[in-house]
């Protein structure tokens, strides 16, 4: 019964909290075969599908916490808001975005870099929060089950199974069902979404003209036929007139956010960042490649292989490169390297110069996370002399929870200026488990995408 209500209020926008829309009301319930629970259910199958079959940036790098962040925010103003919602970035030049059932989302690099203000962003993602909120994937996917219930349930995706990848769509094994099923948004899906979107860009501060306004972006990119972004998304007609009225029906407000400070540094950070086509997704050449941003300064022995596998150790699970070797260490500590990343050290020790460092430390009894984290650092600067904070600390998730990221600099470890990446994270016992991504100063750059990517896989067991 929770279920059902839930899922009638999060569709009529009835939720407590949710603010008055001005004009746009959102349809009636289609006849849905999914309730909410099967809904979430296959839009996570979908989610692991996604994550296996294109190039996505971990979730621990800044565009990919920027996005998340950003997403969030937009949330807290859609009906219902009852939805697991996560954002992801997916390293793809194609202008693009899809969402999932159940509240997964996932852009393009394109987008992020094609964007010209944050409001024009989040344009974009307030137009996939509303296609989960109408239900649009399940509801077309239950127009088809007179086809085969199989068939429906192949077609996971928003939209399309996974929509931009085109020829990629075999990666997913669907092939040509993704075709014969003609599960891609309706035109009156996407007028809905358009709407619901602006709403909900308004209710958020944003300027609500910057929907419309990356429309634009897309046709001067593409052309009047907006290449991909219009083959997923098809232009219901007077887009621009519809978007239009809906905002002259809302309340004007003094101030209006179009970008911020945040937007820009991201801006800058993703420039040089190779986006691979939909052509070479569709190759898989993305997955003989190591991950993106690896430098000619990590060639020289650091860098990852292609290929990687996972490590199963007590308490977590990660995976790392398969050309770095896995060393036990006293205690509970594990140290994972390339051959070139460690060296002789002082009293015939070996000294890590690149690699990763998992163990656990026990903080004080019911310290918090950031407490927990200083006291770490104390307990590190002990043992490393000359270990010092490159700036202040910022609360990211790692492994599904909350977590400490730190920058760390070591300019006499091991006669070489060291750059130390700090992660921590509570278990359930009090204890905390951290990880130390370490390599010189001067390649840290170059293989921080493994480090990131290493992250990103990383699952507390408890």
């Amino acid at each position: 019964m929770r279920c059902l209500t839930a899922a009638v209020l999060l569709v009529l926008g009835m939720s407590a909290g949710a603010p008055a829309y001005a004009r746009f009301a959102p349809p009636e319930p289609c006849k849905n075969a999914y309730n909410l629970d099967q809904e979430i259910t296959l839009g996570r199958r979908a989610r692991q599908q996604v994550m296996a079959s294109m190039p996505i940036f971990p979730d621990a790098s800044p565009v990919s916490q920027y996005v998340s962040r950003l997403g969030m925010r937009l949330t807290k103003y859609a009906p219902g808001d009852a939805w697991p919602w996560e954002f992801h970035v997916v390293d793809q030049a194609e202008i693009n975005a899809f969402a999932l059932p159940g509240g997964a989302i996932f852009v393009n690099l394109g987008t992020v870099q094609a964007a010209e203000t944050e409001a024009q962003l989040a344009g974009v993602l307030a137009h996939e929060i509303s296609h989960v909120v109408m239900r649009h994937s399940t509801c077309n996917i239950t127009k088809q089950r007179r086809q085969s219930l199989w068939w429906g349930l192949a077609q996971i995706g928003a939209g399309v199974a996974v929509p931009g990848l085109g020829g990629a769509a075999t990666q997913l094994g669907l092939g040509a069902l993704q075709g014969q099923l003609g599960l891609k948004m309706s035109r009156g899906d996407e007028r809905q979404a358009d709407l619901m979107g602006v709403d909900i860009l308004y209710d958020a501060g944003y300027d609500p003209r910057a929907l419309p306004q990356f429309f634009e972006v897309i046709q001067g990119h593409y052309g009047p036929g907006g290449k991909q972004w219009l083959s997923d998304h098809p232009n219901p007609g007077n887009r621009s007139e519809y978007v239009s009225a809906e905002i002259a029906t809302l309340p004007p407000k003094e101030h209006r956010i179009r970008t911020s400070d945040e937007f820009t540094a991201i801006e800058q950070q993703i420039k040089g960042i190779h986006a691979y086509t939909a052509k070479e997704i569709a190759s898989g050449v993305w997955r003989k490649q190591p991950p993106p941003g690896i430098g000619a300064a990590a060639a020289g022995g650091f860098a990852p292989s292609a290929e990687w596998k996972m490590l199963h150790d007590t308490g977590y699970s990660l995976e790392h490169p398969e050309n770095w070797q896995v060393y036990d260490g006293p205690g509970t500590g594990v140290t994972i390297a390339p051959a070139a990343g460690i060296a002789p050290g002082a009293g015939g020790d070996q000294a890590i110069l690149c690699g990763v460092l998992v163990d656990v430390y026990q903080p004080q009894k019911g310290a918090t996370l950031s407490a927990a984290a200083e006291q770490l650092l104390a307990h590190l600067q002990q043992q490393n002399a000359g270990l010092t904070p490159a700036g202040a600390g910022t609360e990211i998730t790692a492994s599904g929870r909350p977590a400490r990221s730190m920058e760390l600099k070591n300019p006499a470890a091991a006669a070489v200026a060291e750059q130390d990446w700090l992660v921590a994270m509570l278990r359930k016992d009090g204890s905390l488990e951290y990880i130390v991504f370490v390599a010189p100063e001067k390649d840290f750059d170059g293989v921080r995408p493994a480090f990131e990517r290493i992250l990103a896989s990383f699952r507390i067991r408890e």
